[in-house]
Order: structure tokens, then sequence, then C-alpha cells
């Protein structure tokens, strides 16, 4: 990796292995390098998998050397996932860079509850639809991509709270349907990336509807 400044020298927690929570500050601090300017997209992505690869202290404190005021320091304990928060639950561990392939031709796909959306995930609807809800998922992390191919067919996707949506999917003789809630999301949200083509059908992105409760007098 060329774009990694090296280390003048280590500090005395480099032996102790990073959690969850120290790469994703390290994440934090990239994103915000990305954009203000002091990094460029090719070394964001080149740093953002070098956070995930590492497995200690000593290898996450070079990939922020020249952009943060201090080296990372580790967390005495990492906090379990809050999923009562609006944002959804990011975990790397357990991350897979295999593309998760949802497929529904002449039929149907339903993703729901906990699952673990993955970086790379692909839906395919052809005379039929894939259903997926995000609102109890993990991202695999910070900025998750969903391909998609709809024929005569449809890929419906409710949206969890705490998410930015960057569209880059087309349409023809179709359309791509993207709907966000009413708050504005943190600053360090995670990113879903639509791309694709609905040809013929269809895509609609929303926020997941809340049931309505009927009480009897």
């Amino acid at each position: 990796m060329t774009n990694l400044p090296e280390p003048v020298r280590p500090s005395g927690a480099s032996h102790l292995r990073a959690s969850d929570a120290d790469r994703e500050r390290i994440v934090k601090v990239l994103g915000e390098a990305l954009a203000d300017g002091r990094l460029d997209v090719q070394e964001h992505s080149e740093r953002l998998d070098a956070v995930y690869e590492a497995k200690t202290m000593g290898e996450l404190e070079p990939i922020t050397y020249d952009l943060a005021a201090t080296s990372p320091q580790p967390q005495a304990q990492a906090r379990p996932a809050d999923r009562s928060a609006s944002a959804p639950v990011v975990d790397p561990v357990g991350a897979s860079e295999s593309v998760d392939q949802m497929i529904a031709i002449f039929g149907g796909v339903e993703r729901k509850g906990r699952w673990r959306l993955r970086r790379r995930s692909r839906a395919v609807a052809v005379f039929g639809g894939v259903d997926l809800d995000l609102s109890d998922a993990t991202f695999d992390a910070p900025e998750v991509v969903i391909e998609l191919f709809a024929m005569f067919g449809g890929v419906d996707v409710a949206l969890p709270e705490g998410v930015v949506v960057r569209n880059e999917a087309s349409g023809i003789m179709g359309g791509i349907s993207v709907k966000t809630g009413d708050t504005d999301p943190p600053p360090d949200a995670p990113v879903v990336v639509i791309r694709g083509v609905a040809i013929f059908g269809g895509a609609d992105f929303h926020p997941k509807k809340r049931r309505r409760h009927h009480f009897d007098h």
C-alpha cells in the first residue's frame, strides 16, 4: 500500500488487539479527511481496506498518523451494539468479501429480521420480486452496495433510520424510487449505495412503514 505514512514511533499500546470501536473511530477520521480534501478517493479506499485488515493498535496507528492530532487509543471495553439507536449496527467482524446473491425469477426472495447485509449484494428480479428489510440488519461495513437488476419485476427495500442513500442506478422504461426519513442522518451514518438498472421494472427504497395499532372502544 503506497499511500500510508510511516509511523514515527509506535505507542505503548501498539501490541493490544484492536476492537470494532477502535476501527470505527479510524473510519470516521478517514471519512472526515475525504470530505475536507485531505485524502482523495483512492487514498481513502486504500486506508479503509487497511482498517479492516488491521489486527492490533500498532497496525491502526499509521493509517491516520498524518490526519489525526493524536494516535488512536484503545477503549478499555467496547460496549455491545445498541439496537435502540436510530442508526443500524455496523459490525466488520464476520464481514465477507463475497457477493450476496438474491435472485428471484418467476418467484420471490425475502430477507428480514436480523441478518447481515454484505458489503456487496446483488438483487435480481425477473418476473419476480426481492423484498429486503434492513431495519434490523447488521451492516458488514460503513458503506454497502446493493446492485439491482429488475426486468418485469421489482425490488423493494425498507430502510432503517440513520442511513445515507446514494442512488447511482438508472431506469429504462422503469423507475428507481428513493425516499428517506424526515430526520437528517448523523455525519458518520452508514451509506447504502444503489447501482444497477430497472428495465420494464422498478425498485423502491423507502423507510420502513410503522405498524398501526387498532384499539377497540
